[in-house]
């Protein structure tokens, strides 16, 4: 692919040219990779071009995996909608529209705004005002085809985007994978499978960008949570990990600059989808805490190589940080709840309670806190043996704190349910694991987790409401009677009554018993 400038300021164009109808289909299939809701496609090109046969490929690129399903050309019906799909998608063919009325009651304007939208004869629709289009002109005869692909909007930045990714994988060993559609998750990453022979590796597209507005002191929230901002957290962190013999994913490859990095695929044994279809997880939870007690007998650097003369710094999980991340409570969650934004005053109260208890907190021998230490980010490897069954993805924004943090994140899962007596087992087995080891004592371990606990569970909850109201991603409101009762259960501790009176009197409704 040769990519250009358009001559229109606000596009990027590439040229690619094909030699076959399965060529024609990769394409499009990559393409789908790059799409979102609010976008449209316009395909050009005389009958029998091959327009309908990108379609098809592209629509399939979008189903969802395991899935398949007819796609009939909507020559005669106008109009097909395939709402299944991981993204929604209308496929029009305008070829047989003979008037503006007919164009009207298709409802393109209304459909667009959560769909993505394919349309073969655009040149039927008229001047729109849509702001992300991406057009292929597609010419030739026989086999081969040219497809010249300009796109703006939205659509502009992701094809230079792709034209990125695929310059990277062409200076590694998986130049000529075929590329296809990973689920992510929540963050701005994205991720895809790359298949080549009988291998499989994960693709990892995490350009370097803070996640979230400036706070106080004008740093935006990423860089005061100590989020990892550029992939040289993951490459860092996974590669110490996998030194010191745990199963975190390989790297193959990075690119720091670019944002992007090829690591080993661990397999879809994730612990969520696991718990999800019922299987037993008693040894794999087991194995879980197992690994936490041995990361907790060690000593933990703050500074890692990543490669080429750079370092990763491993920052402290400091009261700065802890501080940024309870407030998103009153910043999302309070007005989730009560509907209007919460005063200044309350933002300062809620600091200056976690303030006083932050304190029965600070670990006297900080350790690597991985954080996101849950049942979406661990993966079991049956083949592998003792800790090493349990596989550590999203690694990137460990932190030095307390070990109590990930044990928490285990035992209360934002998005499993995990019963109070199997938790306090798991509990009881792990400070059976540390029992006699130095600077040890359970009194004190049960403190700070109760305090992390609560102050994991006020985050989450902020972070929900965040996804919902800034993202619209609204699925994860269903798991807040989950975290409001995780809340409630730490805010029995005797040392966070102040604490609990908050709640009480601020958000009553938290406590209040609610079916998931």
């Amino acid at each position: 692919m040769m990519p250009a400038r358009s001559p229109e300021d606000s596009q990027f164009a590439v040229v690619r040219d094909i030699h076959s109808p399965e060529e024609l289909e990769l394409l499009a299939a990559e393409l789908s990779l790059l799409a979102s809701v609010g976008t449209a496609i316009f395909l050009h090109g005389e009958l029998g071009s091959g327009k309908s046969t990108f379609a098809r490929a592209f629509i399939r690129g979008l189903a969802r995996e395991g899935t398949a399903f007819d796609i009939p050309s909507p020559t005669f019906t106008l109009m097909q909608t395939y709402d299944g799909t991981r993204l929604p998608v209308v496929h029009a063919d305008l070829y047989r529209i003979n008037s503006p009325a007919e164009i009207d009651e298709l409802g393109l304007d209304d459909l667009i705004s959560n769909h993505v939208v394919l349309i073969e004869w655009p040149e039927r629709l008229g001047p729109v005002r849509w702001p992300n289009i991406l057009t292929i002109a597609i010419s030739g005869r026989g086999t081969n085809r040219t497809l010249r692909i300009a796109g703006q909007g939205t659509w502009q930045r992701a094809l230079q985007r792709n034209e990125t990714i695929k310059a990277f994988i062409a200076t590694t060993a998986w130049q000529g994978a075929a590329r296809t559609f990973f689920e992510g998750d929540a963050s701005f990453r994205r991720f895809e499978l790359l298949h080549k022979g009988d291998g499989t590796v994960v693709l990892m597209d995490m350009p370097a960008r803070p996640d979230g507005p400036s706070l106080g002191d004008t740093r935006p929230y990423s860089a005061v949570a100590h989020l990892a901002e550029n992939i040289g957290a993951v490459v860092a962190v996974s590669t110490r990990l996998g030194e010191i013999g745990y199963s975190a994913s390989l790297v193959h490859a990075f690119d720091i600059s670019g944002g992007l990095a090829i690591i080993e695929d661990l397999g879809r044994n994730v612990f969520v989808h696991m718990a999800g279809r019922g299987h037993d997880m008693r040894e794999p939870m087991k194995a879980a805490v197992e690994l936490l007690a041995d990361m907790a007998k060690r000593d933990w650097p703050d500074t890692v190589p990543i490669g080429n003369g750079r370092t990763h710094h491993v920052p402290p999980y400091d009261e700065t940080a802890q501080l940024a991340e309870t407030d998103l409570l009153p910043s999302w969650f309070w007005p989730h709840m009560r509907g209007t934004p919460a005063p200044i005053s309350i933002h300062g109260q809620f600091a200056e309670l976690w303030s006083e208890v932050f304190p029965l907190a600070v670990p006297k021998n900080p350790g690597w806190t991985l954080r996101d230490y849950h049942s979406p980010n661990l993966l079991w490897l049956p083949d592998r043996a003792g800790i090493r069954r349990v596989g550590l993805i999203d690694t990137q924004d460990c932190v030095l704190g307390h070990p109590a943090y990930d044990l928490v994140s285990l035992l209360q899962d934002a998005r499993v349910d995990i019963a109070v007596e199997r938790a306090d087992e798991l509990f009881d087995y792990y400070c059976g694991l540390r029992s006699g080891g130095a600077g040890f004592y359970r009194s004190d371990f049960s403190t700070a987790f109760a305090v992390l606990g609560a102050q994991r569970a006020t985050k989450i909850l902020g972070i929900f409401a965040r996804l919902s109201k800034r993202d619209g991603k609204h699925g994860y409101l269903k798991h807040i009677p989950r975290i409001e009762g995780y809340l409630e259960r730490n805010l029995q501790h005797p040392d966070l009554r102040r604490m609990r009176h908050w709640f009480e009197t601020q958000l009553p409704a938290v406590f209040q018993k609610r079916t998931p």
